[in-house]
């Protein structure tokens, strides 16, 4: 990896960049000459990053539940149909 052993990840800024982060961790996980510590550092990372993107998402549903509502109810529509609205 190219971080140094000291250095801490700075957290993602976006979910894209999430994403490539992880996919950047599958590739070094996938490699078969990456050591175990290294693997493990990864793994860790990989562990964090997904937690962020957990909690976009997580964000992202509950936007999407205070824009579906109508008058205080929740509207509860296929995603077909919710699309189709805009």
């Amino acid at each position: 990896m190219a971080k140094k052993k000291n250095e801490k990840a700075e957290p993602a800024s976006s979910f894209a960049d999430s994403t490539s982060q992880l996919e950047g961790i599958i590739e070094v996980l996938e490699n078969e000459e990456t050591s175990l510590e290294d693997a493990m550092k990864a793994f860790e990372e990989g562990i964090r990053i997904t937690r962020e993107v957990q909690k976009m998402l997580q964000q992202a549903e509950q936007k999407v539940a205070l824009l579906l509502e109508d008058d205080g109810e929740p509207v509860i529509a296929d995603f077909d149909e919710a699309a189709g609205s805009e």
